[in-house]
């Protein structure tokens, strides 16, 4: 109160010395006269005015002052002013701006939202500051959606998705599901995916409805092996004796032509729920056949005799581009047949490119820029194995060798890279639908001679150079917030190396440090967030290309310190050991690899 008086009479007393109608009378400053200085105008701009201003709005509203409104929950109630809540949430500005009946009340009463949580939010509306934990973010993201806070909502997406588990995400995946909360629904969908063995073993699993486990059990992603999915239906269905009844429909969304012969008639044929449905027993006849009769698989292709995951699927090898023995670029591409353990000649792109970057996306195979022997280069190609043929599209903004490219969403990313002066940080985004390029986020770091990568979800960058250091560290791009986040770095500095994943792992081999030719290789776990050596490559390689295929990983061609390599090396996790197959039939390192999927009808 003494404070108040003291403020109104320093405000009386500053009204008594200051009259603006005698000063505007008395003083008049002097320009100069001329028509430039007339038209000439300063515009000023306070920046942090905005802040400051919430800022003691929100001290306003602590004090009881000027508000408008008051929002009732359970026994709780909450004074805020309904201007602010109205420009910061867009619940409270459709109710107020909408002639709604609560436009007018003094006193609303708000419904399936928790009390904490509608103060924690109504905070955020004045400070655009919220702290989120284990113990209120489920009530946040509830309360969020409510109140269509969209920055709200995903970041408590963000903090769920970093503490996924076993025992926690089908939950969350309903959750997600209810809330029309998308992104997180893919989260959940894609961890249940690459955790599948896990997840199966979980209490939750087991209480999940028909319809639910059928979508799951249904999924191309699931990384697991058939074995694991129709031991996982069998744990289900036995859980309870009424679920008998739905097996014959569960059982359908299995692949059992994938499962082994020996696995079929030892344990398939001898479970009693097959034994005494006639809908299984079909089912496990078709798996026979399929296996029985090889001639007749055209006729017996369906979505169950399609392999599950692009670890497990084998596929055709393409190596592209690279160096002669003497340091020549080439359009030379060669194929490595799984079926034939052979390499043979495919289609030659139409430039020479060398330190190129490839990817496949939708089972076409793409040439990014590369090195021609002259100058870097922009233009891109792309295989279609359909018609055996390269085609020419849309050119990248920018000139690059020794980039990094990856697809992920039906997007392909280029990143960093060599424009023939400096190092690069810019990265862009094709659209083969639309044949459009869109420069993207640049990176953190200016990288040339990166491993680059999709991995669970998020465009990898790793390792590379950028003209004066080689790096260790790791940045991820985040397609749905637009933004590069550095990561766990890697055990050692690597530029020129091979990346890919493998089982829900990412893999770093080979490369060059600065002052030695690597053959050392290590793995990221994201569940721990650590990395750590496996076995090494059996012979050092830098410039090197790692793809998986098969369930394992392939090293192809490098160099390793005075000659380029034709040979090729194969990782088997389970074994941890690296063991010599077929080398190259026509090229001598320095390639650009990609894998396209063994087409069901090339199976013999």
């Amino acid at each position: 109160m003494l404070f108040e008086m003291a403020l109104e009479a320093t405000i009386d007393q500053q009204n008594l010395m200051f009259n603006p109608a005698k000063l505007h009378s008395s003083i008049k400053i002097p320009f100069p006269k001329s028509s430039s200085i007339e038209n000439e105008y300063f515009v000023y701009h306070q920046a942090d005015l905005f802040s400051q201003s919430f800022s003691a709005i929100e001290g306003i509203r602590r004090m009881g002052k000027l508000c408008d409104v008051t929002l009732k929950v359970e026994n709780m109630s909450f004074s805020a002013h309904r201007i602010v809540l109205a420009a910061t949430v867009p619940y409270f500005n459709a109710m107020f701006t909408h002639n709604m009946i609560e436009s007018t009340q003094k006193d609303i009463v708000m419904h399936g939202i928790d009390p904490e949580a509608l103060e924690a939010l109504i905070n955020f509306a004045y400070s655009g500051r919220i702290s989120i934990n284990v113990n209120n973010v489920q009530s946040l993201l509830i309360g969020a959606s409510f109140l269509q806070l969209k920055w709200v909502r995903n970041a408590c997406a963000t903090f769920i998705k970093e503490r996924f588990h076993q025992n926690n995400v089908l939950k969350v995946r309903t959750l997600a599901d209810s809330l029309g909360c998308y992104g997180l629904m893919t989260d959940s969908n894609r961890y249940i995916a690459q955790y599948f063995p896990d997840i199966s073993l979980s209490e939750d699993f087991l209480n999940l409805n028909i319809s639910e486990i059928i979508d799951i059990v249904n999924k191309d992603e699931l990384q697991a092996s058939e074995e694991q999915v129709f031991e996982a239906t069998i744990r289900w269905v036995k859980q309870d004796e009424l679920r008998q009844e739905c097996f014959p429909q569960l059982l359908a969304a299995v692949r059992l032509p994938l499962l082994s012969p020996h696995y079929l008639a030892d344990r398939v044929a001898t479970e009693e729920l097959i034994r005494s449905s006639h809908e299984c027993r079909d089912l496990l006849d078709e798996a026979k056949d399929y296996h029985l009769m090889p001639e007749r698989r055209l006729l017996l292709q369906s979505f169950r005799t399609r392999p599950r995951c692009v670890s497990y699927i084998r596929g055709h090898i393409y190596a592209v581009g690279g160096l002669t023995k003497s340091g020549d670029s080439l359009s030379t591409v060669e194929v490595y047949n799984p079926l034939t353990e052979r390499w043979e000649l495919a289609e030659a792109m139409s430039i020479l490119r060398s330190r190129v970057g490839v990817a496949v996306l939708n089972n076409k195979l793409y040439a990014f820029g590369g090195y021609n022997g002259i100058e870097r280069l922009s233009s891109v190609e792309v295989f279609d194995p359909a018609t055996k043929s390269w085609n020419i599209v849309s050119p990248m903004h920018r000139k690059r060798s020794a980039l990094g490219a990856a697809a992920l969403n039906d997007r392909l990313y280029v990143c960093g890279g060599f424009d023939g002066v400096s190092s690069l940080n810019i990265v862009e985004c094709y659209q083969p639908d639309l044949d459009r390029w869109t420069i993207i986020t640049p990176m953190q770091k200016h990288r040339s001679a990166g491993g680059v990568v999709a991995f669970d979800g998020y465009i990898y960058i790793l390792g590379g150079h950028d003209g004066l250091s080689i790096f260790d560290s790791v940045e991820r791009y985040d397609t749905y917030t637009g933004q590069w986040l550095s990561v766990t770095p890697m055990l050692m500095k690597r530029c020129r190396l091979g990346v890919a994943t493998l089982n829900g792992k990412l893999y770093a081999c080979g490369g060059y440090d600065g002052s030695t030719f690597l053959q050392t290789v290590e793995e990221y776990d994201p569940q721990t967030d650590k990395w750590r050596f496996v076995a090494s490559m059996n012979v050092t390689r830098s410039r090197v290309a790692l793809v998986a295929n098969a369930g394992k990983l392939w090293a192809i061609g490098g160099y390793d310190g005075f000659l380029n390599l034709p040979t090729v090396e194969v990782y088997d996790p389970k074994a941890d050991c690296w063991t010599f197959a077929a080398s190259m039939c026509a090229h001598e390192g320095g390639v650009g690899v990609g894998v396209i999927p063994i087409q069901e009808s090339e199976v013999p």
